[in-house]
Order: structure tokens, then sequence, then C-alpha cells
């Protein structure tokens, strides 16, 4: 079940299959910089969710856990409009469609298991009054030159794509959070962000601006600075070179996948490392590092041993899982049990319990 893909998870932490922006200071200054809070996100740009957009929660839920530490969670609902944003002139803008994407989204969020009691789901939307002054204090040390620079905007960009990056970098200091972590901008709380590697550009900013935003930054853990741990490239099923879209239902499994249809699924479009025949498979084996199943695999399955077991005997084209069909199998097996459960919790969490996520409250002590 659920709980194995999340000890499963914990395991490539260690393994380096999450990889640490820098191990030492992992290792050295974070674990010993208590306290510490975790910062992580979603853009709500579909109300259909997959696999790869929950791994990173699923990891950050493990993290939580370990870490045993307050989180927030933000929605860039306002981030969403401002990229992909329409207007109508019979029926206005599509704003709080974003906002609506909000809600649905965090129930599949909640339903990875977070602590209630350590944190804080926030809406852009909502949220932004308390953390405009230090929104506020990142526009002004940063130009527009560097943003342009770094994302690729220019003077065609509407205004609010070229502020946005300060919104993404406030939840990094603690002093954006006043009542939810207690925090002043004097506040020793060190901030870890696991995030896919294409968020990085955001934190190197952040990073760069990070002593104006912490009173007494030199006395800091990590000198006021957020620290990321980027996770590993999940592959989409069509294989690396693929990529998991949304809007194309066959690149990915989503959330609300019937059985029936995560079977189809793999056995049809997951990309396969195995060889063409039967004979070339037993004598050249698969190659492991293309083969989506397998991949995925080191992902979701709980027990250590059996995945070395289908890896050695898949590489070897010998054993039980010497085809791609036996590993396929093994696959399906385990995302059918996975995608049940988190669509079981999922169907409990109402509005009313969304909210309460929401709530700002005290989420330390």
């Amino acid at each position: 079940g659920r709980k194995g893909s999340r000890r499963k998870i914990a395991s490539f932490s260690a393994s380096g299959y999450f990889l640490f922006s820098s191990r030492s200071e992992w290792d050295s200054r974070l674990c010993r910089s208590r306290p510490i809070y975790l910062y992580t996100g979603r853009g709500p740009s579909s109300s259909a969710m997959h696999l790869g957009h929950l791994v990173p929660f699923l990891f950050t839920q493990w993290l939580q856990e370990a870490l045993d530490c307050p989180l927030v969670i933000q929605m860039t609902d306002d981030e969403k409009f401002l990229f992909k944003g329409t207007y109508d002139e019979h029926t206005g803008d599509n704003l709080d469609h974003f906002a609506n994407l909000t809600m649905e989204n965090a129930r599949d969020i909640i339903a990875c298991g977070f602590n209630f009691h350590k944190t804080f789901l926030f809406s852009d939307l909502d949220y932004v009054g308390r953390m405009y002054p230090n929104i506020v204090r990142i526009w002004k040390s940063v130009t527009t030159n560097t943003v342009n620079g770094i994302f690729g905007f220019d003077g065609t960009s509407n205004i609010g794509k070229i502020a946005f990056p300060a919104v993404q970098a406030a939840p990094s200091f603690a002093s954006s959070f006043p009542t939810v972590l207690q925090a002043a901008r004097n506040s020793p709380m060190a901030c870890l962000i696991p995030c896919a590697i294409d968020q990085d550009p955001y934190f190197r900013m952040t990073r760069d601006v990070s002593h104006k935003m912490v009173i007494n930054h030199k006395e800091h853990k990590l000198g006021g600075k957020p620290a990321l741990i980027h996770s590993k490239f999940f592959p989409p099923l069509q294989g690396a070179k693929g990529k998991m879209s949304s809007s194309d239902s066959n690149s990915a499994i989503f959330l609300t996948d019937t059985p029936d249809e995560i079977d189809r699924k793999i056995k049809q479009h997951a990309f396969s490392g195995g060889q063409e025949s039967k004979a070339l498979q037993e004598e050249l084996g698969a190659d492991l590092e293309q083969d989506v199943a397998y991949q995925w695999l080191r992902f979701f399955l709980e027990d250590d041993d059996e995945l070395e077991r289908i890896g050695k005997e898949y590489g070897a084209g010998k054993g039980e899982y010497w085809s791609t069909g036996k590993v396929k199998k093994r696959l399906i097996t385990e995302l059918q049990a996975l995608v049940a459960t988190h669509q079981e919790r999922r169907a409990k969490i109402t509005d009313e319990e969304v909210r309460k996520w929401m709530e700002e409250r005290s989420i330390v002590g």
C-alpha cells in the first residue's frame, strides 16, 4: 500500500535518488539547524493530478515524518492565472477557475497523509496579504533585468509575471508566517524546500537576496538562505524523451484512473527496455535504465530485496521476471493498490476539511 511507497521513497532519499542541493549542507548543517520547517507547493493548472505530481508530495510527507517538523504548502493559483489565464468579453476572466482548482488539488495533497497539526496549506489569492511585507522587500532587492535573465521574460510579458517570483520566494522566510510559524524577522528557523529541478531558478534568486530578509542573518544556521532538495526525474510512460502531460491521458497514470485504465496504459504505453524477441531477451536481458516499468518500481515497490531480484532477473533475461510482460504485471499490481488507496482517502475529504487545513493557525509547538 501507500505506507510502503513512503518507505521506498525514504530509502531513495538515503541513496541519492532524491538529490540534495549540497550533500554537505544536508549532513553537517541542516540536520542540526533546529528549528526547521519544510516548504513546498503546487501550481493548480489541472484538476487531473498524475503520479508525477504525487511523488514529490509523498517524499515531502516522508520528510515531515522523519524530521517531525512543520510544513507550509503554497498553491500558486495567482501564478497559473498570470501565465495561463484567459479573458472573454461576455463571461470575464477565469481567475475563479484556478481558485477552484486549488480546492480540487488540495484534496489530492491532503490524501498523502500529512500531519494536520503541523501542516498549513494556503492559496496565494487568500494568504498573500500576510506575506506582502516580505514580497515588497524581495521586489526592492531584485532588478527587472535579473528576473528577465533568469526566467526569459521581456517587454511583452505582463507585469504580474515579472512580479510573481517574489511571491514564490517569500515562503522561504519564516517571517512570512507570523502566526503559522510564530516567526519574526529574526527567526532562527531554517527552511528546507523539496522541489523539482525546474523550480531551481526561483530559489537561486531567493538565496541571492536572503541576507536582506533575515535580521542577524550571520547568526542564522544557513545564513538566512533556504536549503533545497531536488527530486530526481520521474520518467513519463513513453520513456525519458516523452513528457508527462495532463493534456495527454496516455502519457501518465492519473490519480482518477480505474484499475482497467492502469492495466491498459502500462501494457500499451510504458516504454520497454526489453529486447525484440524472446531469444534476444534471454541472451541480452533488458536495458533497465530505459525501461519505464522497472524505473517506476524503483519509486513505488516497498520491498528492496524484491526490487533487486527483479532488476537482476530482468537485466539478465532469466528467472521469474525475465520478460517485460512479467515486470509490467508486477508494476500494475503495485499501482492499482496505490491509486485505489489514494482515491479512497481523497473521497472522504470534504470542502470543509480542506478549509480547516487552510485556516491560519499556529503549527509549531
